[in-house]
């Protein structure tokens, strides 16, 4: 059964307009061919292990940035920063522009592929932190300084990526696969596709951005042409997270999603409301973006050099695209106290030896420790979790009667939104109160 996945992160398709192209970059070694890197998958995002003046942090691959930015640094993780100069930010969201730390002169590394002079920018905002949202730490986000240099491999279900120089690239024949020219402007890879909205007669040929950061599978830009409209259908969403605040819009549905040969029915889509994208200034004929709910979908030759990428359909081609019926969108917040229930392989035991011999008490033993405590950091106005008296703040205890600090941020999450018409039971503490609620998932769209 595919996964819920939540939009937190699809904020990250950052509007940083300013930066210049620089020479050099990422490379190989000169005895080598290629480079393989596991990732880990989390939320619909790749992360990656990347050592930073020889600290390894965690980094989003975010196709839709040039520059590393990195967002959530502490004084534990004691990395080095060099050359230094202030400058200030612009991105997704409805709050203010923010300010940052540009540093030249770094080490970047990643397995065997390094660069020795990356430029990165530090938020030094410490409120700025994509981590709790997640339920994963990362401390950054990485995307066309990494890529620009190589054919890469994205293979999702094998959780790996493959670095290769383009000399030494050689294509394989495949039926199975679409390869797509990509527009290259600036730093930022575009591909054409088109969407059949229920709103229009006729389908759309659009140009999308590819934005591995975004966590959502298909955004749309409504404009006052018509090219692209507003949905007939839809309900007002927390779309996520990005680096000028929270994004709100429309969620809906295309009727099909058409990306070379290969089409996708009742594709998930957001529309921004016109507050959230008012700091990309880039967007020219620009009609939305293409994220990783739809590229997961999809095995990816990155080529930047050739001005190409290809797709290959995978095992999650045919999964559907699920959306939040709760309404809840969850946070891990500090810690809280939990008493965990131990067990051995014979039961719950004691053992007691004295001259007398050796004594067995069944009884239950208990530890006490410190988990993430995974509260409500948004709740959808009008969703059942809303109507039923959830309130954002509520630290949840369990859902459907199992303790969920045994569970992952994204598997709460799907314990809350798994089919249609299900009662869903959940458990929360309120300012040092217990309360229980439940409610029925329903069919939105």
């Amino acid at each position: 059964m595919a996964t819920l996945k939540k939009h937190i992160v699809c904020g990250l398709l950052f509007a940083v307009c300013f930066f210049s192209y620089a020479q050099g970059g990422f490379s190989l070694r000169e005895d080598e061919k290629f480079e393989k890197v596991k990732f880990d998958f989390v939320n619909n995002l790749i992360v990656l292990p990347v050592k930073v003046n020889g600290v390894e942090l965690s980094f989003i691959l975010d196709t839709g940035v040039n520059k590393p930015i990195l967002f959530n640094i502490t004084d534990s993780d004691s990395v080095e920063i060099k050359n230094t100069k202030e400058i200030i930010l612009r991105g997704l969201g409805g709050g203010q522009p923010i300010k940052a730390l540009h540093s030249k002169g770094n080490v970047f590394k990643l397995g065997d592929v390094y660069n020795y002079n990356q430029d990165f920018y530090l938020i030094t905002d410490s409120g700025l932190n994509f981590s709790p949202q997640m339920g994963y730490k990362v401390h950054g986000i990485i995307g066309y300084d990494l890529l620009k240099n190589f054919v890469v491999e994205v293979d999702y279900s094998a959780k790996k990526m493959k670095f290769y120089n383009p000399d030494s690239y050689n294509y394989k024949r495949c039926n199975k696969c679409e390869t797509l020219p990509l527009t290259l402007e600036g730093s930022k890879a575009y591909v054409y596709a088109n969407v059949k909205q229920y709103t229009a007669i006729d389908e759309k040929k659009v140009k999308l951005l590819i934005d591995s950061g975004s966590s959502d599978a298909l955004w749309l830009f409504e404009n006052t042409e018509g090219e692209i409209s507003g949905p007939l259908k839809f309900f007002d969403d927390f779309l996520g997270y990005g680096l000028s605040g929270k994004v709100h819009g429309k969620r809906a549905r295309v009727q099909r999603f058409t990306l070379g040969e290969f089409e996708l029915k009742e594709a998930k889509v957001a529309y921004p409301d016109a507050v959230s994208i008012q700091y990309i200034t880039s967007m020219r004929d620009r009609n939305g973006s293409i994220g990783s709910e739809i590229l997961r979908r999809f095995d990816l030759v990155f080529d930047y050099t050739n001005e190409q990428i290809t797709f290959k359909r995978n095992g999650n081609f045919k999964d559907p695209f699920k959306y939040n019926m709760s309404g809840i969108e969850l946070q891990h917040n500090g810690l809280r106290m939990v008493k965990a229930l131990v067990r051995n392989e014979e039961g719950y035991a004691k053992n007691e030896s004295n001259n007398q011999g050796v004594k067995i008490y069944l009884q239950k033993q208990y530890n006490f420790e410190l988990h993430p405590a995974l509260e409500i950091a948004e709740i959808r106005d009008g969703s059942p979790a809303a109507i039923v008296g959830l309130r954002e703040g509520d630290v949840i205890l369990q859902v459907n009667k199992k303790n969920v600090h045994n569970y992952s941020l994204q598997q709460v999450s799907e314990m809350m939104n798994e089919r249609v018409g299900k009662t869903v039971y959940v458990t929360v503490e309120r300012s040092g109160s217990t309360l229980k609620f439940n409610f029925k998932l329903q069919k939105v769209l």
